[in-house]
């Protein structure tokens, strides 16, 4: 069942997270300090949602380059959803282009600090970590003629590196709703 964004007021700080990445090691928010902007998204292998934009999500990566620091999280229940596993996320970042950070939130907790509510969900954030935009990649959904471009997104990246205001309204994503441990469901 598709889910849209909780759209987190603008000008929250991104929560702190270190978490394992799908080729091991960890990351953490501190590793991104440095650039004039930072996008946390929260993906999945299985969702047809992620599916249809993620080769986008990739060129917009290498689009931005060092411009823009990326990762990508990961936080829906693997034993319940196995296609969301390191070994799966890694066959996804593969095909899709991802030269960015993939990372695993077993525990769900960085999902919740975030409020992500679904995959794909964007969190764009200034040089000072505080949210600038959260909201769709573009208007390209499974089954509408709309083309993949990222154009959302990629008018808010463009703005944050200009030094301009995010340009409003910002619609909310639209995706596969983040599959929750039993018990374990945000309250």
């Amino acid at each position: 069942m598709a889910a849209n964004s909780f759209m987190v007021p603008l000008g929250t700080p991104a929560p702190a997270f270190d978490l394992t990445a799908i080729e091991g090691g960890s990351v953490s928010l501190d590793d991104l300090k440095g650039s004039p902007a930072t996008l946390v998204v929260f993906l999945s292998n299985h969702c047809p949602y992620v599916r249809h934009i993620e080769r986008g999500i990739g060129a917009l990566a290498a689009d931005y380059g060092s411009r823009l620091s990326v990762v990508a999280v990961c936080s829906n229940d693997s034993v319940n959803y196995p296609d969301d596993d390191a070994t799966h996320l890694a066959e996804q970042a593969a095909r899709a282009g991802f030269a960015f950070p993939y990372l695993l939130d077993d525990t769900q907790e960085v999902a919740k600090a975030y409020r992500a509510a679904c995959t794909p969900d964007f969190f764009l954030y200034d040089a000072r970590f505080l949210l600038v935009y959260r909201g769709e990649f573009d208007g390209a959904r499974p089954g509408n003629p709309v083309p993949v471009t990222g154009a959302s997104l990629r008018a808010a990246i463009d703005a944050v590196l200009a030094g301009e205001p995010v340009p409003e309204p910002q619609h909310p994503s639209m995706g596969c709703g983040i599959k929750w441990r039993p018990g374990n469901e945000p309250r």
